[in-house]
């Protein structure tokens, strides 16, 4: 396949927050906000309401904390927060071509009260198929077998 086949699968943004406000980063209910409304501020779609748990400590570098996540329709969103250490890490990962990084990135600034951010932004699956490599035919009843298509009608397919 050539490259003109392929495209990007998706963006994967990561912060890491420091100096962030330890009342809020010890609050559930800012976790859960975060992660239940920025997905629509993306342009994005929930699967599922985002679940919050609450994270004791469990070694010397973890003092407890919150950790949520939210299952989009383009990926997920996660948050960890470490409040005794004014430090959350998140992750934002969706199959769309692009996210508005700056957007992202003051959103949790501004929630936890964030004082610095390190940022790794990275491009997933650059040599995704532009198209389907294999059709779905019913081969028993409830059953799908994935059948593989001719090179020429992968050609052919727009991404």
């Amino acid at each position: 396949m050539s490259k003109a086949g392929y495209v990007n699968f998706g963006v994967h943004l990561t912060l890491d927050g420091y100096g962030g406000d330890p009342e809020k980063l010890n609050r559930r209910e800012l976790v859960y906000q975060a992660l239940d409304e920025l997905p629509e501020k993306l342009g994005m779609h929930k699967l599922s309401e985002p679940m919050v748990y609450e994270a004791g400590q469990c070694n010397p570098k973890d003092s407890g904390g919150f950790s949520g996540f939210v299952v989009i329709a383009e990926s997920h969103i996660s948050c960890h927060t470490f409040p005794y250490r004014g430090f959350v890490s998140i992750d934002v990962y969706t199959c769309k071509s692009e996210m508005d990084k700056e957007f992202v990135i003051n959103y949790f600034k501004e929630i936890f009260g964030l004082k610095e951010v390190e940022i790794n932004f990275i491009q997933r699956g650059t040599r995704f198929p532009a198209w389907d490599l294999f059709a779905k035919e019913d081969a028993a009843a409830n059953e799908l077998a994935f059948v593989q298509l001719p090179s020429s009608a992968m050609q052919r397919q727009p991404a």
